[in-house]
């Protein structure tokens, strides 16, 4: 059980990332842009999220507290927000904002990446619950921003069609 606590815990946020990469690849060409943006500003949004809210709070790691051995190799530092959580947790929703299966599979995956984090000594419940949400937040944001864009694109990818 370790392992897989292990595995997800430590490379579940590759998987959610590479699982975006393969939907974007698939997504009609015209999406694409506000696709990328989307995620893109997510991204960036959900950087500066996570650094905000450590610095608004502190929760040291449950392996400082409870003198206990993570399964992960993790430094010690503030434990809120779980980034892993956080920026998973973005990609999975703004994947889900344009392929809902998909997303909603990411998604999962995400909590699932949380859940292993708690299991390995390395974060709180409350740590990954902010993250989660930290994530969604930043996501909406930046389908906000990438659908307000969105008919910038659509003319641009007019344009180039009509000059190839």
């Amino acid at each position: 059980m370790d392992f897989l606590i292990r595995a997800v815990a430590n490379y579940a946020l590759y998987a959610v990332g590479l699982a975006a990469i393969v939907v974007w690849l698939r997504a009609p060409r015209a999406e694409k842009p506000a696709f990328a943006v989307a995620g893109v500003v997510a991204a960036a949004l959900v950087a500066l999220g996570v650094k905000v809210a450590g610095t608004v709070w502190s929760d040291p790691r449950p392996f400082v507290v409870d003198h206990t051995t993570p399964l992960v190799r993790h430094s010690v530092d503030n434990g809120f927000p779980s980034d892993h959580t956080a920026l998973a947790a973005t990609v999975a929703a703004v994947v889900l904002l344009w392929h809902r299966r998909a997303g909603a599979a990411l998604l999962v995956v995400a909590a699932l990446l949380g859940a292993a984090r708690v299991a390995a000594h390395v974060h709180h419940w409350p740590d990954v619950l902010t993250g989660f949400a930290i994530g969604l937040v930043c996501a909406a944001l930046g389908a906000v921003v990438a659908r307000a864009l969105a008919p910038r694109f659509s003319r641009a990818v007019e344009r180039r069609q009509r000059t190839v």
